[in-house]
């Protein structure tokens, strides 16, 4: 299962006191000598961490894969156009949310979401769709092109109880079974953590996991690499 290493709040921490640092980048350079398989950035609307800069000296300096997560307005679809990263993955996004809050809305946005999809295909990037592990919504992403799918595991990670946990748990490895079947990449990300995602990384379709606070709140204390290896040895249990 592969790594993909989500340095947005280091962007964070660096905007919260108008600063220049700490630099995203150098946090992905020590991201992948952790062992790292890919880094993750969002680019928002509001640019409210990741900017434009920092997109496109992650494209020159990212030695593994680059994952662009980004909406479907069309200034950060440019961008991406431009840039060409290695993967993108379409999520929905609010401008009041602190992060992602649930899975892409497919079957209302399913003409631009082709459109857009068509787009960047064409730029040999591969596409992802930020999605509820949900049948109609995966059937409906593999209508419109979609390379593959990052299911949301937010409702897991958040469970309030034990029931809860392990009906979400049902519902991402369902999910997982169906989106393989269909022959797309299947990744999963949200809310994993150090004490949640071993029946993650149990699950052989998943073939990615994403993951940004809880390894970035790891490195405020033990170092980036440590936080990463640390991770990465937990993926390998199966």
């Amino acid at each position: 299962m592969r790594l993909g290493v989500n340095v947005d709040h280091v962007a964070t921490v660096r905007e919260a006191r108008g600063t220049r640092f700490p630099e995203p980048v150098a946090a992905a350079v020590l991201a992948e000598l952790g062992g790292a398989d890919g880094i993750t950035i969002h680019l928002r609307e509001d640019r409210r961490h990741i900017k434009d800069r920092d997109v496109r000296i992650m494209k020159d300096t990212v030695t593994t894969r680059l994952n662009l997560e980004m909406s479907i307005a069309e200034e950060i679809v440019a961008v991406a156009e431009d840039v060409v990263p290695d993967q993108v993955t379409i999520v929905p996004e609010k401008r009041e949310e602190l992060t992602t809050e649930g899975g892409l809305n497919v079957i209302d946005n399913v003409k631009r979401l082709s459109e857009v999809i068509s787009r960047l295909k064409k730029k040999g990037i591969l596409v992802n769709l930020f999605i509820e592990p949900d049948r109609k919504t995966l059937e409906q992403s593999k209508k419109i092109g979609a390379d593959g799918v990052e299911l949301h595991t937010g409702r897991y990670a958040n469970a309030g109880n034990d029931m809860d946990e392990r009906k979400t748990y049902h519902e991402i490895c369902q999910a997982a079974v169906i989106a393989k079947n269909m022959k797309m990449h299947v990744a999963a990300g949200h809310g994993l953590t150090y004490t949640n995602i071993d029946p993650i990384a149990k699950l052989h379709e998943v073939e990615e996991v994403n993951i940004g606070h809880s390894i970035i709140a790891r490195a405020v204390l033990v170092g980036m690499e440590r936080a990463v290896r640390e991770m990465k040895n937990l993926l390998e249990v199966r």
